[in-house]
């Protein structure tokens, strides 16, 4: 265990003079391994059906987020590219919207800022940062010119965490009566934790991260949780041009815990809804 915080140290030392007065943009890439195995054996799906959805599944399974941060604060932001003409809104964009948003972050006060749409109803999540037992190991390795150092963690699945979601095998024993609406969870399952890995760099002494990650003695330049890895591409420290780090102030504050039972509750009238127009038009 010494070892370990000798390496953290050593590691710090150079930058924890400028600490004080540092500004950081760091790129991110996110990726998702998506269970696909829905599609196998589906026979009313066509050859042409299938190459859409899996390309659909592509792009929302990969994202570029970046993260603007100085000494204790930071704001993490998705990169979207301009939709071509009549591919903007949709299913994809509501769920996007409603389920990730502008994030600040405020490590001083161990809170969070996140600006989310809901079927064009703007929201305000305001609440506390999540708390992980951070197990530093003391393996390192290189991401791109920096040391970076190993943690792993346990956390609680957050309720909307698609990446904690899996499809059930047994669908076939779960299926309800024609007349009744079949509910999301009775579709997925979902794993309460999840055992979260992070690599992060005491070259950089901040306790940042991507996403809600954070509280490590350097900024986290690489997230393994679930099925999903963010890893960080680019990094540009003390530019000098900054963009200002504030929350967003626009939207009905809301704690995180209402706002899952509100979207959950849109989805599942949205899924009678469907299930509804689909039995008139048998």
């Amino acid at each position: 265990m010494k070892n370990i915080f000798f390496i953290i140290a050593l590691l710090g030392a150079v930058s924890w003079s400028t600490a004080q007065d540092i500004y950081g943009e760091a790129t991110y890439f996110s990726k998702a391994s998506i269970d696909k195995s829905w599609m196998e054996g589906n026979r009313e799906m066509s050859a042409e059906q299938r190459k859409r959805i899996e390309e659909n599944l592509k792009k929302a399974s990969e994202k570029t987020f970046v993260l603007r941060f100085n000494r204790s604060e930071s704001v993490w932001k998705e990169e979207v590219a301009l939709a071509a003409p009549g591919q903007g809104g949709g299913w994809g964009n509501f769920m996007g919207s409603s389920m990730g948003g502008e994030k600040y972050k405020d490590m001083t006060t161990q809170t969070f800022t996140e600006q989310r749409d809901m079927m064009g109803k703007t929201f305000l999540i305001k609440d506390d940062l999540p708390v992980l037992d951070w197990q530093i190991t003391g393996e390192t390795k290189k991401i791109g010119n920096y040391t970076v150092v190993k943690a792993t963690a346990v956390k609680k699945n957050d309720d909307l965490d698609m990446s904690a979601f899996r499809r059930r095998r047994d669908d076939d024993k779960k299926k309800k009566d024609d007349d009744e609406a079949t509910k999301i969870t009775d579709m997925f399952e979902k794993d309460d934790t999840t055992t979260v890995t992070a690599w992060f760099t005491p070259e950089i002494p901040v306790q940042h991260g991507p996403a809600e990650y954070g509280g490590l003695p350097g900024l986290i330049l690489e997230i393994n949780a679930n099925n999903t890895t963010m890893l960080c591409t680019k990094i540009a420290l003390n530019p000098e041009n900054r963009d200002d780090i504030e929350p967003a102030t626009k939207g009905d504050e809301i704690k995180q815990a209402e706002y899952n039972a509100t979207f959950t509750k849109k989805m599942e009238e949205m899924s009678q809804r469907f299930r509804g127009r689909g039995s008139r038009r048998n």
